[in-house]
């Protein structure tokens, strides 16, 4: 008996793995989105992570390079006019701003969904009193807040503070929408199921919401991974980034500062705007290809 349960499980383990495999291929065939989006992502990930092994970044730093010279030898994408090498500065700034962005939507959504969860989970006073303060402070324009915090710190400034100054407001939209998934799930039965066999609140909450949750949660991070770029670009370009770090918002407000248009500088201007499109184009196709999982309509047409 004891062989035959042994050779049972083995047969069912080795029916799931290929089982596993054929969805995952059937997912990416139904969602080429996915799979053009993961591609791009992976193009910059390769060319910041082997540019740091390759290039030396410290050419990022003024008076490294000729200043404004065009692309050439020693300088392939050229210089700025402070002397900085375009190619190390594209290296190593896109690493720096994907960083905040990782950064800000990890501890957005992490601090958000736990806000969520709780809220719609116990309900009552708790919960109106807490949606009560997220729908007041999302009537509140973020760019309007983010801007009066970065200019109160903005001295010495660093990339990492900027990715927790966006992270103080990326909770509000990730607690609202866990706290409405969280509505609909709470009194499903196998919920009521986990209450009546004496599981805990947070047992329930982590061994048995959250992994249904996750699909949506992975999207939501994505969104917030994109929102929080899309905002640290936008005060870098102000001025109201890190002065002392080439990231790619910060090299936009000096293309501006500096009069590269006028000044016919090309080869300043195309590759952190190339690098955007290409950043952003990627995280919005992978998210897109995310909404089969975190949508179950989308799941049933399929």
């Amino acid at each position: 008996m004891t062989t035959a349960r042994v050779e049972t499980r083995g047969s069912q383990q080795a029916q799931r793995g290929p089982a596993w495999l054929g969805e995952t291929l059937g997912y990416l065939r139904r969602n080429p989105s996915m799979i053009v989006g993961g591609l791009l992502l992976l193009a910059l990930v390769l060319f910041t992570g082997l540019g740091r092994l390759i290039v030396d970044t410290n050419a990022a730093n003024p008076l490294s390079a000729p200043p404004a010279q065009p692309p050439g030898p020693g300088v392939p994408l050229g210089s700025d006019p402070q002397g900085r090498d375009i190619l190390s500065v594209m290296i190593l700034g896109t690493w720096l701003t994907v960083r905040t962005g990782l950064v800000a939507g990890a501890l957005g959504v992490a601090i958000g969904s736990a806000i969520g969860l709780y809220a719609g989970y116990v309900g009552g006073r708790w919960d109106k009193a807490i949606t009560w303060i997220v729908d007041v402070l999302l009537t509140v324009p973020a760019i309007l807040l983010l801007v009066m915090i970065a200019a109160v710190v903005q001295t010495e400034l660093t990339s990492l503070g900027m990715a927790l100054i966006i992270a103080a407001l990326a909770w509000r939209r990730p607690a609202r929408q866990v706290r409405s998934q969280m509505l609909v799930i709470r009194n499903a039965g196998y919920i009521e199921m986990a209450r009546l066999s004496g599981l805990g609140p947070l047992r329930i909450i982590f061994g048995e919401i959250v992994p249904n949750l996750l699909p949506f949660l992975i999207s939501s991070f994505v969104t917030a991974v994109s929102a929080a770029i899309l905002a640290g670009v936008g005060l870098e370009a102000m001025g109201l980034g890190p002065q002392n770090e080439p990231t790619l918002g910060m090299t936009i407000f000096w293309i501006m500062e500096l009069s590269a248009f006028l000044r016919g500088m090309w080869w300043w201007i195309v590759p952190p705007l190339a690098i955007l499109v290409v950043l952003f184009v990627g995280l919005y196709l992978v998210n897109a290809g995310l909404d089969e999982l975190a949508n179950p309509r989308l799941r049933r047409r399929a």
